[in-house]
């Protein structure tokens, strides 16, 4: 809080709420503390102010002080608002009902929110993971960890200190740790991109990260995880169990696993490749990313579980394969994967339920709808066991049997129960499940035949027929009877009002009963809640094979819709395998292919590669063409092969591939003073500086960014490298310098090929269609002229162009 708000602070004018407020605020300064006031949580001070401008509510002053706040029911609207705009937020609520004569309700922090801590629906994004990441460096090396709090995953890994971002950018953390001490680095490398909080130094300390985790997971040492010889990852993991317990997550059950990321067993695609072949996010804001085409799940699990898979694309021949038997079995048998797309719509986000009932936040209508989850895993389970595939009887079996659970939740909850419990409800429980509850529901429920049965007795005791029994919040029950019949008011009845007609009396057997209601109500309600909170210890004590099963279901959901989208686009089984050559006949964009208003107008084309004679194809032809198409068409393919995927092709053998490179379009980093060279040479450099036997590298209009002479020469010169260098990497190279098409004359790994042009008069048609031989024509006038340029210019173009020409001759 600045000074100029911090007045009402000054002890002799706090009141009892305010110096209780200020007392939980001092614990967490950094943080938007929500303070509960009866239904509204409050804000004061300069968090009010912050509240006011964020959530766009109104700001009040009262006695120099600034409140903003909003019901106590809104808190789903009103908290994503808050993390999403990089706020930690603090709820305080009221942890006692209010009492008479007490001055002051006591209050406690029930929850830190962060925007890497989350487990909210309304903030969370369906198919996507929230990460906490957490990192320590040592000299040049670091450890990285990653962990979703919301599903469980917890991700390990150690690397060279300047992998950093590359980590960073595959994962997209929500929210950062590290130490203090590394502040000015890390302002210096994420220049406020991320959102990031500084731990204290000392906290980074192994012998107190080992214990952490070995206590958290309740073994007594982590090399069941393979991860302990991760001494700097081991350090990143334990801060952030640390971090979550001191954020009020002391339950943190559901994360029963931590997996170290191998990166030997993985492809590597660096962050310029992902972006370069529009992976995840189009490089025009109103394009289309390759996610959105292979993205075909019906859970959120799977659409996570897919952008992994894609993320880290498998380099293990007899991993890819069993994915592709699954895709294939799918494909052919259409009543089950029919079936399954049908059961799967109805599988909600089990991870994340799982999350909501460690932390005690699910409804219990939330619980029905985990168990409709659970009833179609164990139909899945038993249809596919019913088939004679042994593919598919084998994944029968790794679904683990927890109907025992289901059938635990139907006889303990009522069918479609509203989402909490609520006093005066009861309504929740199955009848039958509790007799003692029954019971107390029977009573609660039968007043209205009990007051119908005393008043009916006291009518003919007391010869008053028009005596009628009452209720308000003052009084409770009370008998109301006409003046005219007052007389006959027995002397033990108490009188409590007179009314101008009418006069009201309490007595001992109405009050007895009152209270017997009232504690009946508190009964029902208490017992609710415990047997409800039972139900939820016993499905935890599960946990792990309900997880198991929820992953079996994300990848069962990822095959299945690989097996719908190789349906839907006509796409192959390619074939993996160890040799060191790629053959894609008639492959196509699947991305662009989907843009098309006709499937059959893509024009599809051939790529062979190989070590001996067809190492580097450098292919020539004007913009517009076609060529980045075909070597972004190209990666993708191989990419889609080694996730398991069909790919959009007549035919693909791909031999393992463990990188995949690119460097294709141009774009500036004014931020940091790098103009489209400076880009196109940083990101060239790291791929001729990383280029192992099995790489696959997509390079386009290199040394476009400088003059003509140093453009080719650049070109020229990242060419002969590649052709010499000793791993021989796979590599398609685009180029507008037809002065490369010499290169093959002298190197007999290196191949012309061009996108073909049908050049009629003075117009041309692209015919996008690649043709072994170089081009000696870029066609760029025409291409300007196809652009709408005024044909003034055009024509002066060509006058140009033929004076250039004949300096040339001469």
């Amino acid at each position: 809080m600045n000074k100029k708000d911090n007045s009402f602070c000054k002890k002799k004018e706090e009141t009892p709420l305010i110096k209780q407020y200020n007392d939980i605020k001092t614990k967490y300064p950094d943080t938007i503390l929500l303070f509960q006031v009866g239904d509204f949580y409050e804000t004061f001070g300069e968090d009010a102010i912050k509240c006011s401008k964020t959530l766009n509510i109104v700001l009040t002053k009262r006695s120099n002080i600034h409140l903003a706040g909003f019901p106590y029911h809104s808190i789903n609207t009103y908290l994503p608002k808050l993390i999403q705009s990089g706020f930690r937020v603090a709820i305080c609520d009221q942890l006692e009902e209010p009492k008479k004569g007490k001055n002051i309700v006591k209050r406690g922090v029930i929850e830190l929110i962060t925007p890497g801590i989350i487990i909210n629906e309304n903030i969370l994004k369906n198919k996507s993971n929230n990460f906490l990441a957490s990192i320590h460096i040592e000299k040049n090396n670091l450890g990285l960890s990653f962990l979703d709090i919301s599903t469980g995953e917890f991700f390990i890994t150690e690397d060279k200190k300047d992998k950093i971002l590359q980590y960073l950018k595959l994962f997209n953390p929500s929210e950062i740790l590290f130490q203090r001490k590394e502040k000015n680095f890390f302002d210096q490398l994420l220049k406020n991109k991320y959102y990031t909080f500084l731990i204290e130094d000392w906290m980074f300390d192994y012998a107190f990260a080992y214990e952490k985790l070995t206590s958290h997971f309740k073994t007594n040492s982590l090399k069941g995880f393979g991860i302990d010889d991760l001494k700097l990852g081991i350090i990143s993991s334990g801060v952030i169990l640390f971090y979550l317990q001191n954020t009020q997550h002391f339950n943190m059950k559901h994360i029963s696993s931590i997996q170290k990321i191998k990166k030997e067993e993985h492809m590597c695609i660096d962050d310029f490749t992902f972006r370069n072949l529009e992976i995840f996010h189009s490089l025009n804001q109103e394009g289309v990313s390759l996610i959105n085409i292979l993205d075909k799940t019906i859970t959120p699990m799977g659409g996570r579980l897919l952008k992994n898979w894609i993320l880290f694309p498998l380099i293990n021949i007899l991993h890819i394969e069993e994915r592709q038997k699954i895709v294939k079995e799918l494909y052919f048998n259409k009543s089950i994967r029919f079936f399954i797309k049908r059961k799967l719509k109805d599988i909600h986000d089990i991870e994340r339920m799982i999350s909501k009932m460690i932390t005690g936040k699910i409804s219990p209508h939330e619980i029905y709808i985990f168990n409709k989850s659970l009833i179609s895993i164990i139909e899945i389970k038993e249809n596919i066991l019913s088939q004679k595939s042994k593919i598919l009887i084998d994944i029968g079996n790794s679904f683990i049997d927890c109907s025992f659970i289901s059938k635990k939740i139907v006889d303990t909850i009522q069918k479609n129960p509203p989402h909490q419990i609520e006093k005066g409800k009861g309504n929740v429980i199955m009848k039958g499940f509790s007799k003692k509850l029954d019971n107390i529901r029977l009573l609660y429920f039968s007043q209205k035949e009990y007051l119908d049965r005393l008043c009916s007795k006291e009518q003919l005791n007391t010869g008053i027929n028009n005596l009628k029994i009452g209720y308000n919040n003052i009084f409770g029950y009370f008998f109301e009877v006409k003046n005219s019949k007052k007389h006959k008011v027995p002397s033990h009845w108490i009188q409590k009002q007179t009314l101008t007609n009418s006069s009201r009396y309490i007595t001992e057997v109405l009050k007895t009963y009152e209270l017997k209601i009232l504690n009946a109500e508190q009964k029902m309600f208490f017992l609710e809640k415990k047997i409800f909170n039972n139900l939820i210890d016993q499905i935890l004590e599960n946990i792990k094979h309900l997880q198991k099963n929820a992953k079996k279901i994300a990848e069962l959901d990822v095959l299945c819709s690989f097996s719908n989208l190789a349906l839907e686009n006509n796409y192959v089984q390619p074939k993996i395998n160890q040799s060191l050559k790629i053959c894609i006949i008639k492959g196509r964009h699947p991305v662009i292919e989907r843009q098309l208003i006709s499937k059959t107008s893509y024009i599809p084309n051939n790529i062979i590669l190989n070590k001996s004679d067809q190492q580097i194809i450098i292919i020539t032809g004007p913009n517009m063409s076609g060529k980045s198409a075909i070597l972004r068409q190209t990666a993708i393919i191989i990419l889609m092969a080694h996730i398991g995927s069909f790919v959009p092709a007549k035919y693909a053998e791909i031999g393992l591939i463990d990188k995949i490179f690119s460097r294709v379009g141009a774009s500036d980093n004014i931020s940091l003073g790098e103009s489209t060279f400076m880009v196109e040479m940083n990101e060239t450099a790291s791929i001729l500086n990383n280029i192992s036997k099995r790489s696959f590298i997509i390079l386009d209009e290199i040394g476009r960014g400088t003059s003509t002479y140093d453009g080719i020469s650049i070109a020229k010169s990242i060419v002969e490298f590649l052709q010499e260098n000793k791993f021989r990497p796979l590599t398609l190279f685009a180029t507008h310098y037809h002065e490369l098409n010499e290169m093959s004359s002298f190197f007999k790994r290196i191949k012309n090929y061009h996108v073909s042009v049908k050049k009629i008069n003075d117009n041309i048609i692209f015919m996008r269609k690649l043709i072994i031989g170089g081009s000696d024509h870029s066609f760029g006038i025409h291409v300007a002229k196809i652009s709408g340029m005024p044909m003034k210019i055009i024509y002066r173009a060509k006058e140009i162009l033929k004076t250039l020409n004949k300096k040339k001759e001469l």
